[in-house]
């Protein structure tokens, strides 16, 4: 039996029993290797890249800024960077948001968001409302206060001690409805289960509500039935609960729309994006703000009282407001679109694998649930780790995916995310399928599921 070849660096690797290979550079939806083997960026890495590799014109951007000012502190200066992106982004922004904040990460970003919302509870003389309420089969970031308001057990498991109690709903997850109905005649009664909740933690104590308009992560491309998010919008205003959207993932074209909260016409109070918003070219956030929680923190406290060094950094603001023009110029939010229906439809070829359960997506986010037996829905027992097994294989034959597990129930459950370039083309969609389904039928066959 041979050793399984690792990294021999000095790097502490997410995963140090892994080896790594090392990427030389990028090309449009392809990295390369220092052996020069090419692999299809297919997730976009996490879900990030959108624009594609090697953008000369984001380039020139980020070394234009740099060779201004490449850092100043959020306390002492603004830059014409972070102004005009932030003209873009409230731009493109769904009705009534009008101000953005910007940090570095996605788990920043969502707790800024919350920590925003607590703040203007309290500056509006409401201190009792301090709860934010999430959903389970869902991810926020790695942060402990993000984690927290994640709802994903393999995730949370380690850190349960450290992190805050928070209230948790059900997900809108039709393929494994948490109610036991069939979305032909459902009424979205998984969103009621918000109104139960508040009440139950009495709407006096409740600040928020935070969800990813498509859950991506933990459980694999969870797209909401029409309806659902315009009765969680109206919960919201009856109980005087703040919605926040959580578009890290599904943000800035993902899903054919800018934000993808717009494919229900909602309209939130916040919305968190972050890795669209530069494309993997920087490090970026944002939290996207209504007037009214701008005015009331202005006017009653005078700061929000929260911060980070790289708030706001010229050169990520500068690349960022180059990725968005870039979008824009090339019509890339309706490629995306347009794309995500031809790679659905490619898609549903996988359906005759036997371990396929449930084909969904949006715009150019897809995803692909694995079980043990198609008629019952029974998951694979998580120790077998059949999506990393296709994760891995179909990596080996030059595709990147994101293979993800727990969306059954936080622990079991097997599926793999994609989410490309929104430069795609329908002849490298008909590729990446075609490595996938190769990945999924070996697989399959090889350890008999």
């Amino acid at each position: 039996m041979t050793t399984p070849k690792t990294n021999n660096d000095h790097v502490f690797y997410r995963n140090p029993t892994k080896f790594y290979p090392t990427a030389a550079r990028g090309e449009g939806i392809y990295i390369y290797d220092i052996d020069g083997k090419e692999y299809i960026d297919g997730s976009g890495g996490a879900v990030v890249v959108n624009i594609g590799h090697n953008v000369k014109e984001v380039q020139e951007a980020m070394m234009k800024q740099a060779s201004m000012i490449s850092f100043t502190h959020g306390t002492h200066f603004t830059t014409q960077a972070a102004i005009e992106l932030a003209d873009k982004i409230i731009a493109i922004s769904p009705p009534g948001l009008t101000r953005v904040y910007f940090c570095s990460t996605g788990s920043e970003a969502v707790e800024t968001a919350v920590k925003m919302a607590r703040q203007y509870q309290v500056d509006r003389g409401v201190p009792s409302k301090f709860k934010v309420i999430s959903r389970w089969a869902s991810f926020h970031g790695n942060s402990l206060g993000s984690l927290a308001l994640g709802g994903h057990t393999g995730r949370r498991k380690y850190y349960q001690p450290l992190i805050l109690h928070t209230p948790h709903i059900v997900p809108c997850y039709c393929y494994r409805c948490p109610l036991n109905l069939k979305p032909e005649n459902c009424q979205c009664e998984c969103a009621d289960e918000l109104e139960k909740a508040i009440l139950y933690e009495g709407p006096d104590s409740v600040s928020a509500f935070i969800a990813e308009p498509v859950v991506g992560a933990t459980a694999g491309v969870l797209v909401p039935k029409d309806g659902y998010f315009q009765k969680i919008r109206s919960i919201c205003d009856k109980y005087d609960v703040l919605l926040i959207s959580d578009e890290v993932m599904t943000g800035v074209g993902r899903t054919g729309k800018y934000f993808a909260i717009e494919h229900w016409n909602v309209a939130p109070d916040m919305i968190v994006a972050a890795k669209g918003l530069a494309g993997g070219y920087s490090p970026i956030n944002c939290v996207i703000a209504t007037e009214e929680i701008h005015r009331v923190i202005k006017e009653k406290n005078g700061a929000f009282v929260h911060g980070h060094t790289y708030s706001q950094n010229p050169c990520s603001c500068a690349v960022s407001k180059a990725v968005l023009d870039y979008i824009d110029t090339h019509g890339l939010v309706e490629k995306s679109a347009r794309m995500g229906r031809y790679l659905l439809e490619k898609m549903q070829t996988l359906n005759r694998h036997r371990i396929v359960g449930d084909i969904r997506g949006l715009g150019l986010f897809a995803g692909v649930e694995l079980v043990k037996d198609k008629k019952t829905k029974e998951p694979f027992d998580p120790k077998m780790k059949v999506n990393i097994l296709i994760g891995n294989r179909a990596f080996q034959k030059g595709l990147i995916s994101y293979p993800g597990g727990g969306g059954a129930d936080g622990v079991n459950g097997d599926h793999i995310v994609l989410g490309p370039p929104f430069i795609i083309t329908e002849r490298e969609t008909d590729k990446l399928v075609g490595i996938l389904d190769e990945s999924i039928a070996e697989i399959q066959e090889e350890k008999k599921l």
